[in-house]
């Protein structure tokens, strides 16, 4: 049984997949991530769904619930970092 089958996407959650990013300095994500989740931690450097740059420190296996644009490779250090998407 799909708990998903007949229900619409909502932004308070959950996301619908996990997409692997590849850090950029000119290239959006795909689709507005509801959330990051970061494998590895180290500094993040992301575009937040309002435009604003902001750099964190982030631990292993952190989910980071805000809306990002972009995942920025100046400034981010952290892996195995996924969007949690709408798919």
């Amino acid at each position: 049984m799909n708990p998903f089958a007949n229900r619409a996407g909502s932004l308070s959650g959950p996301a619908t997949d996990a997409l692997p990013v590849t850090p950029s300095d000119s290239t959006d994500l795909p689709h507005i991530a509801l959330g990051v989740y970061v494998e590895t931690g180290g500094a993040l450097s992301i575009d937040t769904v309002n435009g604003d740059t902001r750099s964190l420190m982030v631990a292993d296996f952190t989910i980071l619930p805000i809306g990002v644009r972009r995942v920025r490779a100046t400034g981010t250090t952290a892996s195995g970092i996924h969007a949690l998407v709408l798919a």
